[in-house]
């Protein structure tokens, strides 16, 4: 009997998430109501509360759903023991870049996030998450750069901050070129290709090289 309450309150709880995407996605963030929430999910607004306890939390719920592939490869990157930590690095743009280009749900979750999403005063808890995520995305790249170059694969003078904003920024502005512009590049068919010239630019541009005193 517990398990099965455990299961229904999953069931309930991914509903809820699913009915979320699919009214902010329709809807925008802000337009968006709790009760329109509930209504959409077929459930009372007591059962939302029960398991989020904001429309901000559920908003990150959501979002978090579509980034849980890429914490095993992010993980890998930072592990001193990987043997190769810039193809880590490189799958997970690779990855961010086709299946978002490829897989309905994650092209709508971005689409909500970049285009549907007002970061207004009442949203502040999201906006405080959004910065929190940048800067923990920022901090992983560079200790992955770091990694790469303990192995010999990126030159040791790299100037792995910059670089680090650098790759993040492709992949942030990549994707909104996805969302606004669909027709004007296949990230789906060439994401490989432009992962791999981005890193291209870490390897070989000496603008990306440490300033020496």
């Amino acid at each position: 009997m517990v398990r099965r309450t455990k299961e229904e309150a999953l069931e309930t709880r991914n509903r809820i998430l699913d009915a979320a995407e699919q009214v902010f996605f329709e809807k925008g963030v802000s337009r968006t109501s709790l009760a329109d929430i509930a209504q959409a999910a077929g459930v009372t607004r007591g059962a939302i509360y029960w398991h989020f306890a904001h429309k901000s939390e559920l908003f990150t719920e959501m979002f978090d759903r579509v980034l849980l592939p890429l914490d095993e490869l992010k993980a890998a990157s930072l592990d001193p023991n990987e043997a190769d930590p810039l193809g880590r690095i490189m799958e997970v743009c690779m990855v961010c870049l086709r299946d978002t280009a490829n897989d309905p749900r994650r092209r709508r979750v971005f689409d909500i996030l970049f285009l549907k999403c007002e970061l207004v005063e009442d949203m502040g808890p999201m906006m405080a998450r959004y910065q929190t995520n940048m800067r923990e995305g920022l901090a992983k790249i560079e200790g992955g750069l770091r990694n790469a170059i303990s192995k010999g694969q990126i030159p040791a003078d790299l100037d792995t901050k910059l670089a680090a904003a650098m790759v993040h920024a492709f992949v942030g502005g990549s994707l909104r070129d996805m969302l606004f512009l669909p027709d004007a590049t296949d990230f789906g068919t060439h994401a490989q290709q432009m992962v791999e010239g981005m890193f291209d630019a870490l390897r070989l541009s000496p603008a990306l090289r440490r300033k020496t005193a």
